[in-house]
C-alpha cells in the first residue's frame, strides 16, 4: 500500500492525486504502522497537528543550515563591516556550502516517505547507525570545507549591498552616510550627564550646543541607542531642536541628521518631519553634495521623503551638466531608492552613462542597472547593449550582487544579448552553492524571461533549490515554477525539485491572499510540465480566491481561464472547484476579441488560410480560430477523412449544414438554381445527385473555380479529384449536430491543427517549444487532434516565394500519409 501511495503522490502524466487523499490512505492504513510512520517522516510525527500527508524537509539532528534568507550574494570583502551585527542573527547568516548542500539533500531524500522514487536518489540505507556515522563524517568534512572557502563567501544585507559602490571612491564620503566610519565611543557616564543638562536648562542651549550634544549621543555604544530614543531627557533635546530648527547651519543639520541615523531614531519622529520641512525650504542654497548626502540618510532612515525628492530631481536638472561621475551614479541610486522615475532626466540618464561608461567600476555599473530597475526607467535599447557590451568582457571579475542586477535591467529591456548570457553559462552554475535564494531566482527569471535556454544554469539551480527552499518567499516559489515551466525544462532531480517547492507553496499558502499572482504564477508553471497539485489548485479556484485576485495590479482572468480549462483537460478525475461559467463566458469572449484583432490578422496566418482555402476548395475546409482559446494563439482546422480528402466543416449556415447530413449531398449553385427552377431536361435526377457530389462540381466547372489551376498543377489535376469526401446518403436519420460536434467521436476522420508558429513560441536561437505551447499541443492530442506545424524557420522564408510554392508546401504538410496513420 505504501508503494501504491508513493507512486501516486506526484503522478507523472495526470498528476492530480491530492494530498489529503493520501493522508486518508494512510490514517486507513491502522495505527500498527505508526511506529514504521515515526521513523520514515519523524517531522510530521513530531508535529501532532499538521497532515501527515506534507512533505517535511528533513534536517538531520543537531543540524543547522548556514544560510541568509534575506536575499543574495556579494563579495565577502564588501561586508565585512557588518560581521559584528550579523554574528547574532538566527539561523545562520552565510550561505549552504556545496557540501553541506550535499549532505542535507542526500538525508532529505533517503528519509522522506511521502516523495516519489527519485531518478537519481541515493538508495534508503538500511542500517540507521551507518547513516548517523556518514552524516557525521560528511558534516565533519562539510564544516571543514566552508572554512576553507570562507573567502569566497557571500553574504547579503539588503540596505547595504546596493551601496557597496559607495566604498570604491573616496568621493563618496562626502555624497552619502558610511555606516562603516570608525567613531570614538562616548562614555556612559558623559550620556547622563548630557542628559541631565538638558533637563535642567530645559531647551534654552544654544544650536550650536545642542548640535554638538546629538553628534556626542550618537557616539554611545550601540546597544544603548534604543534605550536613549525612549528617555525623557533626549525629547526634551529633540523638542528644542524643531524649536529652533530654522537657526541651525545646514552643515549642522545634517550633523543632527546624520545623529538621528546613527541612533536609529524611528522615521516618523517629529524631529525628522521637522528636518525635511527645513530641508525642502533650503535645497535651493544647498550645494548638490550636500543634497546628496541628506537623500542618502532619509533612505538610511528608511523615510519616505517624495516632496524632497522632487526638489532634489529638479535641481538636478538644473545643473546636469555640473554633475561629476560620483554625483551621477548617486543621484541614480537615490533615484532607484525612491522607486520613481523622474520623466525629464530618462535622456540626460542615458547621455550620462554613455560618457562615463567607460569609467565605471563594475559595482557602479550594477548600481545604475539596480536604480534604473528600482524606479522603473526606461532606457533605449542602445543603451543597455552598450552597458551588457561593457559587462560581458569582464564577468568573472564583477561580484555577484552586480551581475544581478545588470540581468535585472537586461529582462526589464527584453535585451537579448547572447554575448552576455553565453558567459553567464560559463560563470554562473560554479556561483550558485553561494549565491541566496532572490538572487538565485532573479538569474532563473531572466533566463525564462528572455526565452533563453541553458542547461548548465538550470541544473546548478535544480540541484542547489531543495536545500535552499525554507527561504524562499512565495513570490520566490512561484517564478522558479514558473521559470522552470516556461522553458519546459524538468532536471535530474525533477522529483525532488517540483515536490519540495509544491511543499513550500503550502507553507506560504497564507500570503497568496495578498499576493495572488504567485499562487497562478506557480500553479501554471507546473501545468506546462504536466504537474497539478490538486489542493493548491482547488484553493486558486475558489469563490473566495478568484475575488482577491480582482483587486490585484495584475490581470488574472487569463490565468485562472488557461490553469480551469488545463485541469479540465487533463485531470477528468479532478473534484474540486472550478470557475463559475459565467466567468467562462466573459474571458473566452475577451480573448477572442483580442485575437481577432491582433492574432487572426497576422499576416504568415492570413496567407496560410488564403492558400489552404485555395489548395482545399473554400473556406467551408478551413477554420482560423482558436481550438483552444485559454492558450492564446490561433489555429488553422482543416477535417480529413481516412483515404486522405478534406471534409467541409466550417458551414456558417447551420441550417444548411444539418441538411447536408440529413440528405447527403453537398449543395451547390448549380444544385440549388435547379432546385429553384427545376432541373435541366438533359440531366436524371440520379445525374444531378452525383454532379453535386462530383469534386469538379462542387463550386462549378475546373473552368470557373478561381483557383483551380493552381490545385491541378500541384498533382497533375489528381488533387482535385481526391480532395473532396463523398457523402453516402444517409435514410431513416433525423437531423444531425453539425459537424463541428460530432466529429470526436467519427473514428473515420482525423482533425488536423495547423499551427503558424513564430519564434515567440520557442526558446531564443533554438527550435526548443517553450512551456506555454508544450502544453496547447499536448492539450490538442488529447482532444483528438493531430497537430501540424508550419515552423517559422520554414514558413517565414516561404512567404517571399512564389505561390506555388507556398502550395506545394502546403500540400506537403496537409496530406502527410504519416497524418492518418498517427491518427
Amino acid at each position: 500500500m505504501a508503494t501504491v501511495l508513493i507512486c501516486r503522490r506526484f503522478p507523472r502524466l495526470s498528476r492530480v492525486t491530492t494530498f489529503s487523499t493520501t493522508a486518508k490512505c494512510k490514517a486507513e492504513s491502522g495505527s500498527s504502522k505508526s511506529k514504521q510512520k515515526k521513523e520514515e517522516n519523524p517531522e510530521t510525527a513530531n508535529t501532532g497537528t499538521e497532515s501527515a500527508a506534507k512533505i517535511q524537509l528533513l534536517n538531520p539532528l543537531d543540524y543547522r543550515v548556514l544560510y541568509n534568507p534575506s536575499a543574495y550574494a556579494k563579495s565577502r570583502a564588501a561586508s565585512q563591516q557588518q560581521a559584528a551585527r550579523n554574528s547574532g542573527q538566527a539561523l545562520g547568516d552565510t550561505f549552504t556550502s556545496p557540501g553541506t548542500a550535499q549532505v542535507q539533500h542526500t538525508f532529505g531524500t533517503a528519509s522522506s516517505q511521502a516523495l516519489p522514487p527519485l531518478r537519481n536518489a541515493l538508495p534508503k540505507p538500511k542500517f540507521k547507525p551507518l547513516l548517523e556515522q556518514t552524516v557525521s563524517a560528511r558534516l565533519s568534512a562539510a564544516q571543514t570545507e566552508e572554512e576553507a572557502e570562507n573567502e569566497k563567501t557571500e553574504t547579503h544585507d539588503s540596505k547595504e549591498d546596493p551601496r557597496v559602490f559607495q566604498k570604491g571612491r573616496p568621493e563618496y564620503r562626502s555624497l552619502s552616510y558610511d555606516k562603516s566610519e570608525l567613531i570614538e565611543t562616548l562614555p556612559l557616564e558623559e550620556g547622563d550627564s548630557i542628559l541631565h543638562s538638558v533637563a535642567v536648562c530645559k531647551g534654552s542651549q544654544s544650536p550650536g550646543t545642542i548640535t554638538d550634544y546629538f553628534r556626542k549621543l550618537s557616539r554611545l555604544p550601540v546597544e544603548q541607542h534604543a534605550a536613549l530614543v525612549s528617555k525623557p531627557g533626549f525629547n526634551t533635546l529633540c523638542r528644542s531642536a524643531v524649536k529652533n530648527i530654522g537657526l541651525f547651519s545646514t552643515s549642522d543639520l545634517i550633523d543632527i541628521l546624520k545623529a538621528c541615523v546613527r541612533l536609529v531614531v524611528p522615521p516618523t519622529h517629529p524631529l525628522l518631519n521637522a528636518c525635511e520641512n527645513e530641508f525642502c525650504r533650503r535645497v535651493w542654497d544647498m550645494n548638490l553634495d550636500q543634497l546628496l548626502l541628506v537623500a542618502d540618510c532619509w533612505r538610511c532612515l528608511e523615510r519616505s521623503v517624495p516632496s524632497y525628492l522632487s526638489i532634489l530631481f529638479s535641481y538636478a536638472n538644473m545643473h546636469w551638466k555640473d554633475l561629476t561621475l560620483p554625483q551621477f551614479v548617486q543621484l541614480v541610486y537615490i533615484i532607484g531608492e525612491g522607486r520613481r522615475s523622474p520623466t525629464d532626466l530618462t535622456q540626460k540618464v542615458e547621455s550620462m552613462i554613455l560618457k562615463y561608461l567607460d569609467s565605471f567600476t563594475l559595482e557602479e555599473v550594477g548600481a545604475i542597472c539596480l536604480g534604473l530597475f528600482k524606479s522603473l526607467s526606461g532606457i533605449s535599447d542602445h543603451v543597455m547593449r552598450k552597458i551588457a557590451d561593457r559587462v560581458s568582457l569582464q564577468v568573472e571579475d564583477m561580484s555577484t550582487y552586480a551581475l544581478v542586477n545588470v540581468l535585472k535591467m537586461l529582462r526589464y529591456t527584453r535585451m537579448d544579448h547572447l554575448p552576455l548570457l553565453k558567459e553567464l553559462g560559463k560563470v554562473i552554475p560554479a556561483r550558485i552553492p553561494t549565491i541566496n535564494i532572490q538572487g538565485i531566482m532573479h538569474i532563473t527569471l531572466t533566463c525564462s524571461s528572455l526565452h533563453y535556454f541553458d542547461e548548465g544554469v538550470l541544473a546548478a539551480v535544480a540541484l542547489s533549490l531543495p536545500s535552499k527552499v525554507t527561504y524562499c518567499r512565495s513570490k520566490d516559489a512561484a517564478k522558479f515554477l514558473w521559470s522552470f515551466g516556461c522553458l519546459d525544462y524538468e532536471p535530474p532531480n525533477e522529483e525532488e525539485f517540483y515536490s519540495s517547492l509544491i511543499e513550500q507553496m503550502h507553507r506560504k499558502l497564507h500570503e497568496f491572499g495578498k499576493f495572488p499572482e504567485h499562487l497562478l504564477t506557480g500553479l501554471l508553471g507546473l501545468a506546462f510540465v504536466k504537474r497539478f497539485p490538486e489542493e493548491l489548485i482547488d484553493y486558486a479556484l475558489r469563490d473566495e480566491f478568484v475575488q482577491k485576485t480582482r483587486g490585484s495590479k495584475y490581470e488574472l482572468k487569463k490565468d485562472l481561464f488557461t490553469l480551469s480549462k488545463s485541469v479540465e483537460i487533463e485531470c477528468p478525475s479532478y473534484q474540486g472547484s472550478r470557475l463559475p461559467p459565467q466567468l467562462y463566458q466573459e474571458i473566452t469572449k475577451m480573448v477572442l476579441n483580442f485575437a481577432e484583432q491582433e492574432i487572426y490578422v497576422r499576416p504568415e496566418i492570413v496567407e496560410a488560410t488564403s492558400l489552404l482555402e485555395s489548395m482545399l476548395g473554400g473556406p467551408e475546409y478551413v477554420k482560423n480560430h482558436m481550438i483552444l482559446p485559454h492558450t492564446r494563439s490561433s489555429d488553422l482546422e482543416v477535417h480529413l477523412a481516412m483515404d486522405g480528402r478534406p471534409i467541409p466543416f466550417n458551414l456558417k449556415d447551420s441550417i444548411a449544414d444539418k441538411k447536408l447530413k440529413d440528405i447527403g449531398v453537398s449543395l451547390t449553385d448549380d444544385l440549388m438554381t435547379q432546385l429553384i427552377k427545376g432541373r435541366s431536361n438533359s440531366q436524371s435526377p440520379v445525374e444531378v445527385e452525383n454532379e453535386a457530389r462530383t469534386p469538379g462540381r462542387e463550386r462549378g466547372e475546373e473552368a470557373r473555380t478561381p483557383h483551380a489551376a493552381d490545385r491541378a498543377a500541384l498533382s497533375g489535376g489528381s488533387l482535385i479529384a481526391d480532395a473532396r469526401l463523398q457523402v453516402k446518403p444517409k435514410s431513416g436519420h433525423g437531423l444531425e449536430a453539425p459537424p463541428t460536434l460530432t466529429l470526436n467521436r467519427q473514428p473515420w476522420g482525423v482533425k488536423l491543427a495547423i499551427q503558424v508558429s513564430n519564434r515567440n513560441h520557442y526558446c531564443y536561437c533554438s527550435k526548443r517549444l517553450l512551456g506555454l505551447h508544450c502544453l496547447k499541443r499536448r492539450q490538442l492530442q488529447q482532444l483528438g487532434y493531430v497537430v501540424v506545424e508550419l515552423p517559422f524557420w520554414e514558413w517565414f522564408p516561404l512567404l517571399k516565394r512564389t505561390r506555388l510554392e507556398k502550395l506545394s508546401y502546403l500540400h506537403y504538410k496537409v496530406f502527410d500519409p504519416a497524418l492518418l496513420s498517427r491518427a
